[in-house]
């Protein structure tokens, strides 16, 4: 239940964004900002949260998550102006990064038969298909019929059964040593988070060449060295970054933010596009939105399947390819202004993505001990809110920079083929990389000795 709400929301809030703009007379950067101030949080959130769930009790801190995001959905709600939304959305993120990789701990220490676990986080996984299916037709039909107030209502009686379930039925759980706390890697790993988004998204505002924008990108080396260095002193980082000399998982991390970012920018650009330049109302762009949802929910376990079969490498570039062909179809033939181009270009995205984010589970934990498996998917997990983030505001600053904002429906075909280019362009990096990094191997079974072998990863786990 708790995945549930918190993949519906992101797609939920893809759709009513113009008619949130509309109301609160938002501005671009404000709507990127809505997107990204959930994302960003989530991102820098994720590892401290395994850590605390490992030290506190994994039930604990789950049902604390519950709360945190239930309540920031009411206070969502009634939010009166962008600003307060944006503070809201960031409890929502905080609620949130404690729900995700703390359920499949739970997961993990509740089922301790391995065919138990397996069909669990089976269930577990699927439900993200799931939500991304009938994200858009629901946002359409809460949006359209009630506002766009109504899609954080709709998280407030879901939030309060799965806590009240939680409470009676989930059992207590710690580690039996857990990680020390790293507050000062945690600061800095924010402060770089949202230096950096700032900067992406105020720059066609103040120019890229202005000091407004060139200050910004200095800082954001400065703390980029600082968190590096910083980490690779401590024993247990928050960030562990000897991990980055793995091909393998530095392969999986930049394909993560490759492919989470052509995600957000993908429904950012066609929303807007269906509803602002077609004139859609938001139950009709929801159902413009359902080639792409359904093939990811049709290809995500086929790829699972693949990387079990034939290793990663297979389905990566399938995706990559995908990606890069919807992009393609969109920036060099208006792919957007046309019916059936529209809608080839949305399944075929939907294929791609669908198809992504198993071979990057696989290939994150493969070259890892079993002892730093969750860290390593925790890290994984992080680049893919990462670069979901980088995509709403690289892309919107892409369009804003080149957008008439007196002829709005006139000129956003044309301001957005570059944004439409980008997209291409990561769907190639996805190709390349899984190409390079990723193994052509079914994945090798763990050795006895777990410790020193590495982490397997099923079909359903990959999930």
């Amino acid at each position: 239940m708790s995945l549930f709400i918190v993949s519906l929301d992101n797609t939920v809030l893809q759709i009513a964004l113009p008619s949130l703009q509309r109301e609160l007379e938002a501005s671009l950067s404000g709507l990127q900002w809505t997107i990204d101030a959930y994302t960003l949080v989530l991102a820098s959130l994720l590892m401290l949260a395994g850590s605390m769930a490992d030290r506190f009790g994994r039930r604990r801190v789950f049902m604390m998550g519950l709360v945190a995001f239930t309540a920031g959905s009411a206070l969502c709600s009634l939010a009166a102006s962008l600003r307060m939304l944006v503070v809201f959305r960031m409890v929502q993120a905080v609620g949130g990064s404690m729900l995700n990789p703390v359920a499949m701990s739970i997961i993990t220490h509740t089922f301790t038969d391995r065919r138990e676990r397996a069909r669990a986080i089976g269930v577990w996984g699927s439900v993200v298909g799931l939500s991304m299916a009938v994200g858009p037709l629901v946002g359409g039909l809460l949006v359209e019929g009630a506002g766009w107030r109504s899609i954080f209502w709709l998280n407030v009686p879901v939030g309060l059964t799965a806590l009240l379930l939680t409470w009676a039925l989930v059992p207590e759980s710690r580690a039996d040593t857990a990680r020390r706390a790293d507050p000062v890697g945690q600061i800095l790993v924010m402060a770089l988070l949202a230096v950096l988004t700032y900067t992406i998204i105020q720059a066609p505002e103040h120019g890229w060449a202005s000091l407004t924008t060139v200050l910004p990108a200095c800082l954001v080396l400065a703390l980029a060295a600082a968190v590096i260095g910083y980490e690779l002193r401590r024993e247990e980082p928050l960030i562990e970054v000897r991990f980055f000399r793995s091909p393998l998982f530095s392969g999986a991390c930049v394909n993560a933010v490759a492919a989470f970012a052509t995600l957000g920018g993908f429904l950012f650009l066609t929303t807007l596009y269906l509803q602002n330049v077609r004139s859609l109302n938001a139950l009709h762009a929801g159902l413009w939105l359902l080639p792409m949802a359904v093939m990811t929910f049709l290809c995500a376990p086929l790829s699972g399947h693949l990387v079990a079969r034939r290793g990663p490498r297979l389905p990566m570039v399938a995706a990559g390819c995908a990606i890069a062909a919807s992009g393609t179809l969109f920036a060099a033939f208006d792919g957007q202004t046309r019916t059936w181009t529209l809608l080839v270009g949305c399944a075929v995205f939907g294929i791609g993505f669908g198809l992504v984010n198993a071979p990057i589970t696989n290939t994150a934990v493969s070259g890892m001990p079993l002892a730093q498996a969750g860290v390593a998917s925790s890290l994984a997990s992080t680049c893919r809110q990462t670069g979901s983030a980088l995509g709403v505001a690289v892309i919107g600053a892409v369009l804003a920079s080149r957008i008439d904002p007196g002829a709005y429906a006139d000129t956003f075909t044309a301001a957005a083929r570059p944004a439409w280019w980008v997209i291409a362009g990561c769907g190639l990096a996805v190709l390349t990389v899984g190409w390079f990094t990723a193994s052509g191997r079914t994945p090798p079974r763990p050795a006895p000795d777990a410790a020193a072998s590495p982490a397997p990863v099923t079909p359903l786990s990959s999930s």
